[in-house]
């Protein structure tokens, strides 16, 4: 199921909650995710609302292509409904120069 849909219906608290609590977070490191062997340039915009927001820092060394990095003023887990414009002014800016 589309994780908006899980929003939408109000049925994202018990499924992704059990989700974490069962993988107990030992899924998402960098490590585990293997984001050292990403080969294409990567770009991350943090939203301020987000469920997590890694410093820049903590992204670069997850991400050794990180090739665009930027903080907004606005936004959250679900950037691209909530805050369309800025969404895509991100996705321009982060792969402008890749053109």
């Amino acid at each position: 199921m589309p994780s908006g849909i899980r929003w939408l219906n109000g049925s994202s608290s018990n499924s992704w909650g059990r989700f974490y609590w069962e993988n107990n977070n030992n899924n998402f490191s960098s490590a585990a995710q293997k984001t050292t062997e990403i080969t294409v340039p990567v770009a991350v915009t943090v939203f301020p609302t987000e469920i997590y927001r890694a410093p820049k820092t903590w992204t670069q060394r997850a991400y050794p292509t990180l090739h665009y990095f930027n903080e907004v003023d606005k936004g959250g887990h679900f950037a691209a409904w909530e805050q369309p414009q800025l969404f895509a002014t991100e996705m321009r800016a982060a792969f402008r120069s890749l053109r």
